[in-house]
């Protein structure tokens, strides 16, 4: 790949020349200027990739054979360079980074200034808007295309994503308007008690007074910085980081039981929901309700909880009537099953399944069809996992399903934050970090993961510092 990379380096250079240096003229004028600036674009990127080292990401190396095929056309008469164009930013799009998605603003920019009535184009831009958290610019974006849009069918989607963009930002002006309004009436919720001024002398009230004054103030001053810095226009993580800020300052000066400090922490609460997925109910979720982090936290709270492997001898024993694990596995508040079974009994109790989206296509995978109370569904990117989530679920097949905060929790700096560079984790892996970082379970037990079944050596060294105790039949996990 790594030759690859270089050969198309040169190729796209060769047509469309180097950052800051004009194309060279060809005969009959060559291809458009917007596309040759698009073509430098992916130039540049492709030169950050070559530094990055050797490429194992399959997203990027089908975001390289995308701008393979832009730069044929590009260097073609006659070929259909736009719609390469288009193709070229939707897989940097779905490459599910944030460098991708700055890329494929800029080539939805350029596609724009080509055509200006593509709807196709301006789909692209509020699409990457949206993946880099400018959710008003998305909007825009979004009107664009909805103006130029026939089917209305097609277009409901956009709607959708339009109304829970708007609904994220009245979240915020409602915050603001509540702060302003308590900030006015300057209420103060600290005032001493009868028997506090009895007992106080007049250097202590002074003394209290100015210490009081001076929380006050310094509360004050931080609130009212984090309400400076709040507005919907802001990118998604500054406006949750300003929102976060305000609602822990308010929390702190005026308590939880403030009637002001609760409706702001119900407006955040559902600020952080708008952005994660649509409001509107999934009809595909068969009535399933989502859950995330808190909800999961109440879910395994003092539970004990075993992850059961999927092998042949633990589906043989656990099937086997009156068979010691089989009454061990049924003695646990929470069962937890991990991906596809091929050798669990489809009637095998399982109270929660989680498996990992892989591969290119992951929503034509087989439906989740067994029976579960909670079905947590670890992917990305976000595209991929709404999509893979409509596509998948069975209505009735579980009660709870894990909501878009719940999707990569190795990786959201919100969760575990980990880096991404240390390679695909078993879902197992996954469920027992998840677990570890809740730390509510009264105990977590793995059984059967030997042989075939067996962790990586990274996850169980991490295993390894954590066990508590082994038997014949199960590891013991001590949470942190």
């Amino acid at each position: 790949m790594g030759q690859t990379l270089t050969g198309l380096l040169t190729s796209v250079r060769a047509i469309a020349g180097r950052p800051g240096t004009p194309a060279q003229s060809r005969p009959g004028g060559g291809p458009d200027q917007a596309l040759l600036a698009a073509l430098r674009l992916c130039g540049d990127h492709l030169s950050a990739l070559a530094a990055a080292g050797p490429l194992t990401d399959a997203r990027r190396t089908r975001l390289i054979a995308s701008i393979g095929a832009l730069t044929t056309a590009c260097s073609t008469p006659g070929a259909d360079a736009f719609d390469a164009l288009l193709r070229t930013g939707q897989q940097a799009l779905d490459s599910g980074g944030e460098a991708e998605a700055r890329l494929a603003l800029a080539l939805a920019d350029e596609a724009t200034a080509l055509r200006a009535r593509s709807k196709g184009a301006w789909r692209l831009r509020g699409n990457a808007l949206d993946a880099l958290g400018r959710g008003e610019e998305a909007i825009t974006a979004y009107e664009r295309h909805l103006a130029l849009q026939q089917n209305t069918a097609a277009s409901r989607d956009v709607e959708r994503r339009i109304a829970t963009l708007r609904a994220a930002g009245d979240r915020i002006d409602e915050a603001l308007t509540l702060f302003r309004a308590g900030a006015d009436t300057g209420a103060d919720t600290g005032a001493d008690t009868g028997a506090d001024k009895e007992a106080d002398t007049g250097a202590d009230k002074e003394a209290d007074k100015e210490a009081d004054t001076e929380a006050d103030t310094w509360a004050d001053t931080e609130a009212f910085g984090s309400a400076a810095r709040l507005s919907r226009h802001l990118p998604a993580a500054e406006a949750r980081a300003a929102f976060t800020g305000l609602v822990r300052l308010r929390t702190a000066e005026h308590g939880a039981g403030d009637p002001a400090v609760r409706r702001l922490a119900a407006l955040y609460a559902e600020h952080r929901r708008l952005s994660d997925r649509d409001p509107v109910a999934d009809p595909l979720l068969g009535g399933a309700e989502p859950i995330g982090v808190p909800g999961l936290r109440r879910l395994v709270a003092g539970r004990t909880v075993c992850l059961v492997a999927d092998t042949p001898r633990t589906a043989e024993q656990e099937q086997r009537p009156g068979s010691p694990l089989a009454a061990l596995i049924e003695g646990y508040d929470l069962v937890v099953r991990c991906d596809e079974a091929r050798h669990t009994a489809p009637a095998a109790r399982t109270d929660l399944h989680a498996c990992t989206l892989r591969g290119d296509t992951p929503w034509k995978g087989p439906r989740w069809d067994r029976r579960a109370g909670a079905r947590l569904v670890f992917g990305d990117p976000l595209p991929h996992w709404r999509l893979a989530l409509r596509s998948r679920l069975v209505p009735g097949a579980q009660d709870r399903v894990g909501d878009a905060t719940l999707r990569r929790p190795l990786h959201d700096p919100a969760l575990l934050g980990e880096e991404a560079g240390a390679g695909p984790a078993s879902t197992a892996y996954t469920v027992l970090r998840l677990l570890d970082f809740l730390g509510t379970p009264a105990r977590v037990d793995l059984i059967g993961f030997e042989g075939p079944a067996a962790l990586s050596p990274r996850e169980r060294e991490w295993v390894g510092t954590r066990t508590a105790n082994t038997d014949d039949t199960a590891v013991r996990i001590t949470l942190r």
